[in-house]
């Protein structure tokens, strides 16, 4: 079967044009509730996703035209951080183990009043469902970005038998189909994955909705601009500072 850039078009404009609708009639709403909840009371969103879901993360903290009150877990924090080997972060293994999820709690700069967003496309290896559920043991309110038709399909591999769908207080659909593929180029050979295209156009509603809110209230957004424009790192840095010790940016 013959497949054009444009067909590959179709399928993302299509997706992202349902979320924008979706959007304009309340859809992010809730989610959007409690991450203005979590800055007010002077609580960060804390954002975590592995393997390409680590993407959404990076489109919620630390970016130009984000907000400044944001972290990024990630499964790579329990070598730079704790006693883990970086041979360990090698292949897929620590995604799916429920166990490292104390370890990275106790290397991650968490309060208690931060929210947590959790971006993955099935919605069930250990690492993402395990998460969730010590997020909601420890009084936060969790936030989910997956594909409700993958997770749906396939069964979960966390020893609760829970979907990262099924411990949410909030659901965002990603819209990606089963196998995140959308064109099919020869029997049993698809490409064209959405999910991190929908996930990060998702991010983005995210933000423009709280930076929106918060501006409505009287305040002013804490928002990032470019480092790479005159005074933009200054601009940062003192933002940042205000939450010195509640986030990390790096490499």
């Amino acid at each position: 079967m013959t497949v054009s850039p444009t067909d590959f078009l179709a399928q993302a404009t299509s997706r992202l044009s349902t979320l924008a609708t979706d959007a304009e009639a309340g859809a992010l709403d809730e989610a959007i509730a409690l991450m203005v909840g979590a800055i007010d009371a002077g609580g960060v969103v804390q954002a975590f996703g592995t393997g390409h879901s680590e993407a959404f993360a990076m489109e919620i903290a630390g970016r130009a035209g984000g907000l400044i009150p944001t972290n990024k877990i990630a499964l790579r924090d329990i070598a730079l951080w704790g006693g883990r080997s970086a041979d360990e972060l090698i292949g897929s293994g620590l995604e799916r183990q429920a166990g490292v999820v104390d370890e990275l709690f106790d290397v991650s700069l968490t309060g208690p009043d931060d929210v947590f967003i959790i971006a993955s496309n099935s919605g069930v290896n250990g690492s993402i469902v395990g998460v969730a559920l010590k997020a909601k043991e420890l009084g936060h309110p969790v936030i989910a970005v997956t594909s409700l038709q993958h997770t749906a399909a396939v069964e979960p591999k966390h020893p609760s038998g829970k979907r990262l769908s099924e411990i949410a207080d909030v659901v965002i659909d990603n819209l990606a189909p089963y196998g995140d593929a959308t064109l099919e180029i020869a029997d049993g050979v698809s490409a064209g994955a959405i999910s991190s295209i929908t996930a990060a156009f998702i991010a983005q509603l995210l933000t423009i909705g709280v930076a929106q809110r918060l501006s409505e209230s009287g305040g002013v957004p804490p928002m990032y601009i470019s480092a790479n424009i005159p005074g933009g790192d200054e601009h940062n840095h003192a933002l940042e500072d205000l939450y010195r010790d509640r986030i990390r940016r790096g490499a």
